[in-house]
């Protein structure tokens, strides 16, 4: 009877087991979509802090520090007035502390991946600037700058992609196609007191 009585709770155990192992990958499964998030926002503060440290030497003049944080053949995209270009002679040195004294003081900054976005506006002047990086290993790699041009970011081939938080979509928005959702636009470029162009950058 003993041993009748082992073999009939042996299932019961079996049950147990199986279900200990049923709930086992479940839980590794949010384990490892925890440490995702976790890298995936390390990641977007580590190339924000990049942008940031760049301005921040742009704007004292820290040539070392700009020479350190560009890669040394930077790609550069410019969409705006010619006689607005005032990024680049900042990049290259070119202007000299006394003779160009533009300040680039970001009033918003959203990342996208390796893409960070980054946005301001000097009333003063009537200018407003987008500013797209592409920061890879901590270094970066490409900007595309848009003066006095109204921005729309969209995502291609991810149209689950839920959109930032601070993200507020208008008629520009709404024109893209359901293919490439939106999922950021410049809010300072109808401030500066004058019609502008738009244009679509697609990440």
């Amino acid at each position: 009877m003993v041993g009748l009585t082992r073999f009939a709770d042996l299932p019961k155990s079996l049950s147990k087991i199986r279900l200990i192992f049923r709930f086992l990958p479940l839980r590794v499964l949010f384990q490892d979509l925890a440490n995702t998030q976790e890298t995936v926002v390390e990641e977007t503060n580590k190339n924000q802090a990049v942008v940031l440290a760049l301005y921040e030497a742009l704007n004292t003049r820290d040539v070392r520090t700009v020479h350190k944080i560009l890669a040394a053949e930077l790609e550069w995209w410019f969409h705006g007035p010619t006689t607005h270009q005032f990024l680049m002679p900042l990049l290259t040195g070119a202007s000299s502390d006394d003779s160009f004294r533009f300040e680039f003081d970001p009033l918003s900054i959203t990342t996208f991946g390796s893409t960070v976005i980054v946005e301001g506006c000097d009333h003063s002047r009537s200018i407003s600037w987008v500013h797209a990086w592409t920061v890879t290993d901590g270094i970066i790699t490409q900007v595309r700058e848009y003066l006095n041009t109204s921005l729309t970011v969209t995502r291609l081939g991810n149209s689950g992609q839920s959109p930032p938080s601070d993200y507020n979509p208008s008629s520009t928005a709404e024109i893209t196609s359901v293919h490439c959702p939106s999922v950021w636009e410049s809010s300072f470029s109808n401030r500066v007191g004058k019609s502008v162009p738009g244009l679509v950058l697609a990440i």
